[in-house]
C-alpha cells in the first residue's frame, strides 16, 4: 500500500502499463530527475510491483527496462494479516477530482453520480459488474494522442435522505 500511495509511483505504474521503459525514459516522461525516478522505481521493484524485463548494452552500461509484474494490482483496505491497520491516506476520487478539472473547464468531462438504497449483497454484485468494466478499460490497447482517466466507485452515503420504509419493505 505504501509503495503505491505516492502519486509519482502510480504515474510510473501507469506509464509502464503501456510498455516497458528505462529510468531515463520514465524521467523524461514525468519531467523529474533520473535519481528521483530511480528511487521510486526501486521502491516499486522492492514491493514486487515492477521487475527488470530486459536489458540493453549502451556504452559499456547495461540499461534496464522495467515492466509491471501484473496488469492489475488489488489492494485490500483495512488490516494486514497480522492485524496492523493499513493507511487510509490515498483516495482515488481525490486524484480523479484534481485530474478532471481541466477536462471540466474545456467541456470534456463525462461523469455522473446516482444514489440508490440497496442491500449490501446487491451492492457487492453490482461492484462485481463494475470491476469487469474496469478490466475492459484496463485491457484497451494503448494508442491515440489523449490519455483518459476512468474513475469508478461505490460507497455508502451516511447522511443521504431516504424515504420511510413502506409496509411491503418491512
Amino acid at each position: 500500500m505504501r509503495a503505491i500511495s505516492n502519486p509519482l509511483r502510480t504515474t510510473i505504474l501507469g506509464l509502464l502499463h503501456e510498455r516497458a521503459a528505462t529510468v531515463t525514459e520514465l524521467a523524461t516522461a514525468v519531467r523529474r530527475p533520473k535519481s528521483t525516478v530511480a528511487h521510486h522505481v526501486n521502491v516499486l521493484a522492492a514491493a514486487g510491483l515492477l521487475r527488470v524485463v530486459s536489458t540493453r548494452r549502451v556504452r559499456a552500461i547495461d540499461e534496464r527496462y522495467y515492466g509491471r509484474t501484473a496488469r492489475m494490482f488489488y489492494v485490500a483496505l483495512g488490516r494486514r494479516a497480522d492485524g496492523v491497520a493499513l493507511p487510509r491516506d490515498f483516495n482515488d476520487f481525490e486524484v480523479a477530482a484534481k485530474e478532471s478539472v481541466a477536462a471540466y473547464d474545456i467541456g470534456q468531462l463525462r461523469a455522473f453520480i446516482r444514489h440508490a438504497r440497496i442491500p449490501e449483497t446487491r451492492a457487492a454484485a453490482f461492484w462485481d459488474r463494475i470491476e469487469q468494466v474496469i478490466h475492459d478499460f484496463d485491457r484497451l490497447s494503448r494508442s491515440g494522442d489523449t490519455v483518459y482517466g476512468f474513475a469508478a466507485g461505490l460507497y455508502p452515503v451516511l447522511d443521504y435522505p431516504t424515504l420511510p420504509r413502506t409496509v411491503e419493505e418491512e
